[in-house]
């Protein structure tokens, strides 16, 4: 029997520990344990600490996620929750995303300061984002507008729209409601005209390989839809690239025993964009998005992604 608390490694920003405490709360109820018996061990990691150049620039999406690894290998950590978006298709050695949380809302939010739609914008008009995937989609949508870099926490970037660095900004509209700031959302984008980020509104768990202790223990938040959709978006990710460097959409959804795929990559400046559309059974969640993948690399060819470097 476990006596001592279980060690949940995550970030430190307000949105990490939302997260962070609804994994520990769902675990609570499912095993009917005190919230005594989960510690929050907060950790900064390296793409938090730097919010004044690119993912791309610094080394990508296993920024977020280095230093949490380094303590679930050492054992000072039973687990870690991280956002499934952030997570690199390829992890190290020895670790896993054994567990999704169900899915929350994965589209985009606009946020806007003076206007609340992004067609509604003046042209010329100044948008904030990090996202190269809503950077491509924006200026695919609205080529008159200029987009410029906007990292930070949720809060940092709101702080930013408010001072008037920019006329608008997006955000992951789960991110906003985890935070209960879904009211700040002026318009929410259907996932038809904008579609999110492979993974996009998703938690997941990241654990030791062959951890039978905590396999058991996660096994019952385990989300059967969510797991295999986010399958299908990161296979589809994986085939294509899945650093920060690319802008690459996807989305799955399943429906009974059955899934279908969305997903799209784009050039940069949003000039150009391939996109496929697929389903079949969810049992084959990993091919179809490898598929849809090598599909679309093999129709854009190999000019169309020289600019991903």
């Amino acid at each position: 029997m476990q006596t001592k608390p279980y060690r949940i490694g995550t970030r430190g920003s307000p949105l990490a520990l939302a997260q962070a405490y609804e994994a520990r709360d769902r675990l609570m109820q499912a095993h009917s344990l005190p919230q005594e018996m989960f510690e929050i061990v907060v950790l900064s990691t390296k793409g938090d600490r730097i919010t004044d150049r690119p993912l791309s620039a610094i080394g990508g999406k296993g920024l977020f996620t280095e230093e949490l690894e380094a303590q679930l290998l050492s054992g000072e950590l039973d687990f870690a929750v991280h956002s499934s978006k952030d997570m690199p298709t390829v992890l190290p050695a020895g670790l896993t995303l054994s567990t999704f949380l169900p899915r929350a809302d994965p589209r985009d939010a606009f946020i806007g300061g003076k206007v609340d739609k992004l067609s509604e914008l003046p042209e010329g008009a100044v948008v904030g984002s990090s996202s190269l995937r809503r950077q491509a989609l924006i200026r695919r949508l609205r080529p008159d507008i200029e987009v410029v870099m906007f990292r930070g926490s949720v809060q940092t970037r709101l702080n930013k729209l408010k001072e008037g660095q920019v006329d608008g900004t997006f955000l992951a509209n789960a991110g906003l409601m985890r935070l209960g700031m879904d009211d700040v959302a002026t318009e929410v984008l259907s996932v038809r005209d904008f579609l999110p980020a492979p993974a996009q509104g998703a938690i997941c768990i990241e654990q030791r390989e062959n951890d039978s202790r905590i396999s058991d223990l996660l096994a019952p938040v385990n989300d059967r839809d969510t797991v295999d959709a986010v399958a299908c978006e990161r296979a589809f990710l994986a085939a294509l690239d899945g650093s920060c460097r690319t802008p690459i959409a996807a989305y799955a959804r399943c429906f009974n025993e059955r899934l279908s795929f969305s997903g799209m990559i784009l050039k940069p400046d949003g000039s150009k964009a391939f996109d496929i559309a697929t389903d079949g059974m969810r049992t084959e969640a990993v091919k179809l998005g490898k598929w849809a993948g090598d599909k679309l690399r093999e129709r854009a060819g190999s000019g169309f992604f020289e600019d991903w470097s």
